[in-house]
């Protein structure tokens, strides 16, 4: 039973009726794609001020950090006190891994930049290319040098945090992933989305006006002609969370 790794989803989102039902919440999604045979994971619905309390952060493994629809470099109070945390787990070299903006939030609280992107909306799916600096890090990994990531974001990390390294760029954003030591890095694509959660989401965009209808058309039409690598991003995620790079 000692051997048995324990880890969170700090859930930075509100799951929509549709997500609920169809993957049991991002929660689901998450596990679906991370966890493995012994584990155990727990949820904190941190955007609604569920924090881990401090004498449980020592039970964990490691954290995950999820989407959300709000601004990385906001100050609401529950964002303000996610820095805190993640300044914390930082101080006890807990495993960190953000997922967009997990990926933003993390390099805010770490001390870098974040902000609306100069190159608007990315959303589709991406091919992102992968540094000399991640060839390194993630040398015991058979992972091919670009790498098609579902994205779904109009916020960027425009400046990394001290000692922190690239480890992937694309054609619109130039941090697209990033590592900080080896126990924190952030990835502002998705890798756990599916197509199916991508148009649900494009959706949602459309209906709230923040894109218009013949664009979430055009990017529908275009996600046909694509496919994010699931395997290798699932291999890159768990063997960086799991210690095993």
């Amino acid at each position: 039973m000692g051997g048995e790794k324990k880890f969170g989803v700090l859930l930075c989102a509100e799951d929509s009726d549709y997500i609920k039902k169809r993957y049991g919440g991002y929660f689901g999604v998450f596990v679906e794609m991370l966890a493995e045979e012994g584990e155990t994971w727990d949820v904190f619905r941190v955007a609604n001020g569920e924090f881990p309390d401090d004498d449980e952060i020592a039970e964990f493994d490691g954290f995950v950090i999820t989407g959300s629809c709000n601004d990385a470099h906001g100050n609401d109070v529950w964002i303000c006190r996610l820095i805190s945390l993640l300044k914390k787990l930082d101080s006890l070299k807990k495993k960190v891994l953000g997922i967009c903006f997990g990926h933003q939030i993390l390099s805010r609280a770490l001390g870098g930049k974040t902000g609306r992107a100069v190159s608007g909306w990315d959303i589709g799916v991406t091919t992102i290319h992968l540094s000399s600096s991640s060839s390194k890090f993630f040398s015991s990994l058979e992972i091919p040098t670009t790498l098609p990531i579902i994205e779904c974001h109009r916020d960027e990390v425009r400046e990394l945090p001290p000692k922190a390294e690239v480890l992937a760029w694309s054609e619109k954003t130039g941090i697209e992933m990033f590592k900080y030591g080896s126990h924190m890095m952030g990835i502002q694509g998705h890798p756990e989305y599916t197509q199916d959660i991508l148009f649900h989401l494009i959706d949602r965009l459309t209906q709230r006006g923040y894109i218009e209808d013949w664009y979430g058309d055009e990017l529908k039409a275009k996600l046909e002609e694509v496919e994010p690598d699931k395997d290798a991003w699932k291999n890159l995620c768990t063997s960086f969370l799991k210690d095993r790079l």
